[in-house]
């Protein structure tokens, strides 16, 4: 019989409310602004003590991973990377439920190597707000540090750099992708057309409706380059706002993901029930944000 896991977390989506292109430095990196959030579902990582590191992917989407080389995952790379900064033997295995679809706009990558992090650091007594989590963190991605807390806050700089976000309203969405996963730097590469100002929020949106208001003022500066490159991102944007009680329809990240908010969680039920339906290919979840940090306790058994 199989040992209960030591420690488990949940890796949760990371949703951007919004995105502007605000620039380009002379290296190829671009500046953005955008708010971003993370979702009640996603991803979970199990750790339990092992004679030798070892890392297992099961799930949904652990098909489309199957026959990579596991040291290029980010949470492998992650652990590996703690373990030689603290001088430790990496005698765990660490297992990946893989739900999230691979290369979709939502951050699952970075949260995997993020929940890595968790995870061990609390396995070796580590505060969870030790900078060397952040540190590693950085040298793995510029968004991979807002994952480890995952609390909404702004991305500004070409990602490395963080502010805190205002408060926001519980808000049910929908999330969406046409089974489709796109590169980031191939996104960036095909954008086009003229920079977009920052717009970070004056005021905290008290409602849902306060929310959708402020984002349909904003955009996601990707989505016409996504597009391009992936037309069933169109698709899916009408899909979304065609729902009843949508509110707002919109692409995340670099994409395929999209997401549609609504007023209640009964409406973005209903609205997932029909997108499924009428869509049964596409990957098709209701979530909501902000989740209660109780989502990314690691706690012993």
């Amino acid at each position: 019989m199989l040992e209960p896991p030591l420690l488990e977390t949940l890796a949760p989506a990371k949703i951007n409310l919004y995105l502007h292109v605000t620039g380009r430095r002379v290296d190829g990196y671009h500046f953005l602004d955008s708010l971003v959030a993370f979702t009640n579902v996603g991803d979970r990582l199990r750790l339990t003590p092992a004679p030798a590191f070892d890392f297992v992917i099961e799930g949904p989407m652990a098909a489309v991973l199957a026959g990579q080389d596991s040291e290029n995952n980010l949470a492998v790379r992650a652990a590996r990377m703690l373990a030689k900064a603290l001088d430790k033997p990496l005698n765990v295995r660490l297992t990946l439920t893989k739900n999230l679809p691979i290369a979709s706009g939502i951050g699952g990558g970075s949260t995997d190597a993020a929940a890595a992090l968790r995870l061990l650091a609390a396995y070796w007594k580590l505060p969870p707000t030790a900078p060397l989590l952040h540190e590693i963190a950085a040298l793995l991605g510029q968004d991979v540090p807002c994952c480890i807390a995952a609390e909404s806050c702004y991305f500004e700089g070409i990602g490395d750099v963080t502010s805190p976000a205002p408060t926001l309203p519980l808000t049910h969405i929908v999330l969406v992708n046409p089974n489709k996963g796109l590169s980031t730097p191939s996104v960036f590469k095909a954008r086009g057309g003229a920079f977009t100002p920052p717009a970070p929020f004056h005021v905290a949106p008290e409602t849902v409706q306060d929310l959708a208001t402020l984002l349909a003022a904003r955009t996601n500066s990707l989505t016409e380059a996504a597009i391009g490159l992936c037309p069933d991102i169109q698709k899916v944007l009408t899909a979304i706002v065609g729902t009843q009680e949508c509110l707002l329809s919109r692409m995340s990240g670099s994409g395929a993901t999209c997401f549609g908010i609504y007023a209640d969680r009964s409406s973005a039920k209903q609205a997932a029930a029909t997108l499924y339906k009428e869509h049964p290919s596409w990957w098709v979840v209701p979530a909501f944000w902000p989740a209660t940090m109780e989502k990314l306790a690691v706690a012993l058994q």
